[in-house]
């Protein structure tokens, strides 16, 4: 996704489309592409249908037809872009920036050994185990390395021609009181669950650089807003075998993880993070929007519009993202997820961890609260975790609860959390644990009842 175009059309569509009111300027041509790209993209992310007996969104029917058509090649597709991701930071020089990057660029070479390992079938047991390695790679990394660049080609319809920053204008007058954050950051949190973490944080920088968010403002919108994207809900779905009621899946997880996020702005340690602006940087305040909102929101969307690239360039430029951002993922996924795996199948860590949540999945009355609450704690190492120890489950309300804890958590050390740390923010990693650990306790309180309610409703 184009990661350039938005956060400059978000500095300055305030003023331009409250001076915009009341004077006749000239429209973008073109302005029914807002409604029928929209509209397309709408339907591939959130309108089930049924083929062949399988009912679900397109995308997902879509991906899997290219994966059929792949056939046995969609592991050395996958394991071709780890290759590509295990090289780049190398050959880019970024592992030197830190220790945390070179941690991390070590870990994606792990990650090409321990693909290469399960797709030619050589190497330990643990690795082969075909509820680790061959899984990993099976449900998650082949499916994953599809789905993100081809439903970034999507995502460029939602994103790229005006809708978000017509829906944003709306969104404003909840964003301050409910979450302490500017207006304008409805479109930040709007890019980020539907498009993804990554390109909200390079926003959310940019913001907080320029002086349009606060320090406080901006970590709120790092650790609040900067979600996986829909694609990735997706992945999480099929593993859980979800997609039979997706839209509640979807709006459950986006109203869950904004009502946790409300709260845990509340809470220190990020209540406690300083109102201040970067250092250097002129405090550029919100205009409010007084009168004749659907003005502005149209001008917003308009002038949106009239930036916008054309529909193929549009689709190549959020294809090449997605791939990028596929190299970044896919090798974590085989080493951070691998690890996180073998401790959670050969050691007590992550049991010993979830103490934490345990009495509370035991007062809600799960039936297995050890193994819910080790799969929660398995979140914060990578966020696919929980939905493999919780795949095959008879239970339904189980399988919504851990679902939305994937995506609600936010915080995991595969991606998030170093995309967290290399931004601006003044946001330390003990910050990033406690708030994982407030979220999650906060998701299951949260998703339950509303979990109930979906198996009431699917009976």
């Amino acid at each position: 996704m184009s990661v350039t175009n938005p956060g400059d059309r978000e500095f300055h569509s305030d003023t331009t489309a409250m001076a915009a009111i009341g004077r006749d300027e000239p429209r973008p041509s073109g302005r029914w592409r807002m409604i029928v790209y929209s509209v397309i993209g709408i339907v591939m992310f959130f309108v089930p249908i049924t083929l062949n007996g399988t009912t679900t969104i397109p995308l997902d029917h879509l991906v899997n037809g290219v994966r059929t058509l792949l056939g046995e090649a969609d592991r050395f597709v996958a394991l071709a872009i780890i290759a590509a991701g295990a090289v780049y930071p190398f050959v880019t020089g970024t592992w030197r920036q830190s220790a945390l990057k070179a941690a991390f660029a070590f870990l994606a070479v792990l990650g090409l050994v321990t693909a290469s390992m399960v797709v030619f079938g050589f190497g330990p047991e643990f690795v082969l185990n075909e509820d680790i390695g061959p899984f990993l790679m099976d449900s998650l990394v082949v499916q994953v390395g599809l789905i993100v660049p081809i439903g970034g080609i999507f995502l460029a319809l939602i994103i790229g021609y005006g809708l978000m920053e017509f829906v944003g204008v709306y969104l404003r007058p909840a964003m301050r009181p409910v979450f302490r954050v500017p207006g304008r950051s409805a479109v930040d949190a709007v890019a980020s669950f539907v498009g993804s973490y990554a390109l909200g944080l390079l926003l959310t920088n940019r913001m907080y650089r320029g002086g349009r968010y606060t320090a406080k403002e901006g970590a709120i919108i790092a650790v609040g807003f900067s979600t996986v994207s829909a694609t990735f809900m997706v992945i999480v779905a099929r593993t859980l075998d979800l997609m039979g009621v997706w839209l509640w899946y979807f709006v459950g997880t986006l109203v869950v993880t904004f009502a946790v996020t409300a709260l845990v702005v509340r809470l220190p340690p990020l209540s406690r993070i300083p109102d201040e602006v970067y250092p250097g940087a002129e405090p550029r305040p919100e205009q409010p929007v007084t009168h004749d909102r659907f003005a502005v929101a149209r001008r917003a969307a308009e002038q949106t519009l009239a930036e916008a690239p054309s529909l193929p360039k549009n689709i190549w430029i959020n294809f090449r993202d997605g791939l990028v951002m596929v190299m970044q993922i896919l090798p974590s996924i085989m080493s951070v997820g691998l690890i996180a795996l073998v401790l959670a199948t050969y050691t007590p860590v992550f049991t010993w961890v979830g103490l934490v949540f345990w009495p509370f999945f035991w007062i809600l009355g799960f039936s297995d609260p050890s193994l819910m609450a080790t799969a929660a704690a398995t979140s914060i190492a990578e966020m696919f975790i929980p939905a493999t120890l919780l795949a095959g489950s008879d239970d339904l309300v189980a399988r919504f609860v851990i679902g939305v804890v994937c995506v609600s958590a936010i915080i995991f050390f595969s991606a998030v959390v170093p995309a967290i740390l290399a931004t601006d923010l003044p946001i330390k990693l003990w910050h990033l644990v406690v708030i994982w650990a407030e979220r999650v306790i906060l998701t299951i309180l949260l998703a339950t009842p509303l979990a109930h309610l979906v198996a009431a409703v699917a009976v």
